[in-house]
């Protein structure tokens, strides 16, 4: 065992003995002293993979195909395609673009391109060839590794690249062909440096066009105890997580956090959401934590939970913020306590409700170890203390290891992002007297109605709450007297009509449930615009609200206010 290995896991099992020992865990970890060199594929899991019988990662198809694949088995078989990939020309520091499926090629790729050293550039399988035009020309790609069915994606991006595919496919190297040959040695240490980059990340682009969040050889592979923590996940657990390739959230929770804990990776294939087939999944499996998005356990909420939680321990929200309502079903039906966490594509899970600390509904809880967490005043851009509320903010002075190094190629928004000595997230929340921190929106998304701050989080935590409302997005509605009134688009749930009943009775209950200078003036019956991720772009719904106000363009009749209805008035 190396040192870098020792120090590593001294650092990972004092976070697995501090379980509901919050305070002591932030006020006694630090993160590890690593040494000149560390690469988290040999110095961390091949250490504890190699001959090691268990289940690293599991994958069930919706026909009942299944794939496992044992530590030593993930160790070994990743040394033969890095082996591989070098003799088709991969060198360390090229960047390679993994555009898969939850399938196993993806975790072995990930393995093998950090074991040479190279960069994983993780792309979703929803990019058509203007996002992979911009992706490959920004990230630099030198190789490609991607599915036969997508390869015709690339003749219209141009660029000298390496062509793999896990198949035959004309032009295009088969990497399959990476296995038929005998065992190689391990692969040897490519000497990185703590520093060196290892991934690149495009953000889902909800208000802009998607950033290059760069990240190192231990921002993510070691920040990611953080991650592990509060997920909850230890040696010998089955975790599984509802995520797709591409995302950094993929990584958060099916690749980093729980093969930092020793646990199994469980991944679910299917083509539609089918709230019953999941959770005879989690039963049958042995799931013992599972990560999901609200959207997902909003569905799952409505589906038949009375089967109980299975073998689950641990269960966990993430994407985006959890509304109350799920917290109390859940708990209801199952006796276990649905916690919350924040964090972002540029840095590991930075706040959250740990296991076995008290969760406040509503709150993502407290800062995670290790997590330089503050909040500044928008401004004056001064550290607020105690009670109040901010931007989430880290506090760069002490040099956060698990933030990213930057934006890659975009110094204004770098400059931006780091004004002020904090790593600025774009993302206010408030803090109360005991600490905890609830978000409350974009401070894009915030705006004011009469002079009063509203957070649209806050209104589409009640709006969801109505039983015809599937999802819902407020922005701001220029308004002559008001300047600007709450507005919600909504996608209704299947079943409801996007009528004048309908319409009345979502207007009437938001009424009922919200301060009256949070009131819903009008709603909309749409389908949200989203990202390829399946985030919903606000940004376009503002625009359209300010582009009606300005006679641009028609509104389209489905648009419903509280005054078309005289006992609602007021």
């Amino acid at each position: 065992m190396t040192n870098a290995t020792q120090a590593y896991r001294e650092a990972r099992d004092l976070l697995l003995s501090l379980r509901g020992k919050h305070d002591e865990a932030v006020a006694t970890f630090r993160w590890p002293a690593l040494g000149d060199r560390f690469n988290w594929a040999v110095d961390w899991f091949d250490a504890y993979a190699r001959g090691n019988s268990r289940p690293a990662l599991i994958i069930v198809e919706e026909d009942g195909q299944r794939t496992e694949r044992t530590f030593d088995e993930m160790s070994t078989r990743s040394d033969t395609l890095a082996t591989w990939l070098a003799n088709v020309g991969v060198q360390r520091g090229d960047s390679v673009l993994l555009m898969l499926g939850n399938q196993v090629e993806l975790w072995e790729a990930m393995l093998a391109v950090m074991k040479l050293g190279a960069v994983i550039m993780p792309t979703t399988t929803a990019a058509g060839p203007t996002e992979l035009i911009d992706r490959i020309r920004r990230g630099g790609a030198k190789f490609v590794i991607t599915n036969p069915s997508e390869t015709g994606k690339f003749d219209e991006v141009p660029g000298d690249y390496g062509r793999v595919s896990i198949g035959p496919a004309e032009g295009w190297e088969d990497l399959r062909t990476a296995y038929q040959g005998g065992p190689v040695p391990p692969t040897p240490h490519p000497e990185t440096a703590p520093g060196d980059r290892l991934l690149l990340y495009f953000t889902s682009g909800t208000t802009s066009r998607p950033k290059l969040v760069e990240h190192t050889q231990v921002s993510y592979p070691v920040g990611h105890l953080s991650t592990m923590y509060w997920l909850g996940v230890r040696p010998g657990d089955v975790h599984l997580t509802i995520s797709s390739p591409g995302w950094a959230k993929h990584a958060w929770s099916l690749f980093f956090a729980p093969w930092i804990a020793e646990a199994t990776v469980f991944v679910y294939n299917y083509s539609r959401f089918d709230a019953a087939a999941l959770l005879h999944q989690i039963r049958s499996n042995g799931v013992t934590s599972f990560c999901a998005p609200p959207t997902v356990w909003r569905m799952l909420i409505n589906a038949d939970l009375s089967g109980g939680p299975g073998s689950l321990r641990e269960v966990i929200g993430a994407g985006e913020p959890l509304n109350p309502e799920v917290i109390d079903k859940v708990s209801s039906a199952w006796g276990l306590t649905l916690r919350d966490g924040y964090g972002q594509t540029e840095m590991t899970a930075a706040v959250g409700n740990a296991p076995g600390s008290p969760v406040k509904a509503g709150s993502m809880g407290h800062p995670l170890p290790g997590m330089p967490v503050v909040l500044v005043d928008p401004l004056t851009n001064q550290r607020v203390d105690g009670v109040g509320e901010g931007e989430i903010c880290f506090d760069l002075s002490v040099q956060p290891l698990a933030l990213m190094t930057g934006y890659q190629g975009d110094d204004e928004r770098n400059a931006e992002a780091m004004e002020g000595g904090w790593y600025h997230t774009g993302d206010v929340a408030s803090r109360d007297g005991e600490g905890y921190i609830t978000y409350i929106g974009r401070t894009d998304d915030v705006f004011k109605a009469s002079d009063f701050k509203i957070s649209p989080f806050e209104l589409e935590s009640v709006l969801i709450e109505h039983p015809a409302v599937a999802e819902a997005a407020v922005v701001p509605a220029p308004d002559e007297v008001r300047l600007a009134v709450p507005k919600a688009y909504l996608m209704l749930a299947p079943g409801h009509v996007a009528d004048a009943e309908t319409a009345k009775s979502i207007l009437a209950y938001a009424r009922a449930h919200l301060q009256p200078w949070q009131r819903v003036r009008r709603i909309e019956f749409a389908e949200l615009p989203k990202t390829i991720s399946g985030k919903i772009r606000r940004v376009e719904l503002r625009s359209r609200e300010e582009q009606l106000a300005r006679g641009e363009i028609k509104p389209d009749g489905n648009e419903w206010r509280d005054d078309m209805f005289p006992d609602l008035k007021g």
